[in-house]
C-alpha cells in the first residue's frame, strides 16, 4: 500500500480565487506523487524535494476527492515514487485541517474508494505498453480504459 502526496493548484489566470476554480470545469490541477517508505533525512525542508526529479505522468480530467467533489481536476500523477522514511510519513499523518481554536482533525483517510474510469482517457508522457494490460496507443501514448 503506498501513499500519495497531492500538490493542489488552481488556474489564478481564469479563476481569482480557489473557491471559484474548484467549482469549473479546468479550475484545478493536482500532481500526485507516491510516497515509499525508507530511511532518508531532510536537512533543510524544500517543497521541489518532493517531486521526482523523472519526468515521467498519467494524467487525466477528474474530479476532487473530497467534497464537493467537483469534476474541476487534470490530474497529473508521477510515475516514480520519492522516499520517506516511517517518521516523515508519521509527521504527514500529524498535519491539521482545521485552523486555530476549531475542533482537530488530522488529515489521515482522506481518500475515497476507487472509482469507476467511466468514458476517460488516461494519457501518459511515456511510452507505455503494460498498464492494465492494455497496449498503449503510440499516437500520443493516449490510452482508452473502459470499466
Amino acid at each position: 500500500l503506498m501513499t500519495r502526496l497531492n500538490f493542489i493548484h488552481w488556474n489564478a489566470v481564469v479563476y481569482p480565487t480557489f473557491e471559484e476554480a474548484v467549482m469549473e470545469g479546468n479550475g484545478l490541477a493536482v500532481i500526485g506523487v507516491f510516497l515509499k517508505d525508507t530511511i532518508i533525512e531532510f536537512d533543510v525542508f524544500d517543497p521541489s524535494c518532493l517531486i521526482p526529479s523523472c519526468p515521467d505522468y498519467w494524467t487525466y480530467a477528474g474530479s476532487l476527492t473530497t467534497p464537493p467533489l467537483t469534476e474541476s481536476v487534470t490530474w497529473i500523477i508521477k510515475k516514480k515514487p520519492i522516499e520517506v522514511d516511517e517518521n516523515q510519513l508519521e509527521a504527514f499523518r500529524m498535519l491539521l485541517f482545521t485552523s486555530d481554536g476549531e475542533e482537530e482533525k488530522r488529515m489521515v483517510d482522506n481518500f475515497r474508494p476507487l472509482q469507476p474510469l467511466m468514458d476517460r482517457t488516461v494519457r501518459s508522457s511515456f511510452q507505455n505498453t503494460h498498464l492494465l494490460n492494455i497496449e498503449a496507443q503510440p499516437k500520443d501514448h493516449a490510452q482508452q480504459i473502459g470499466p
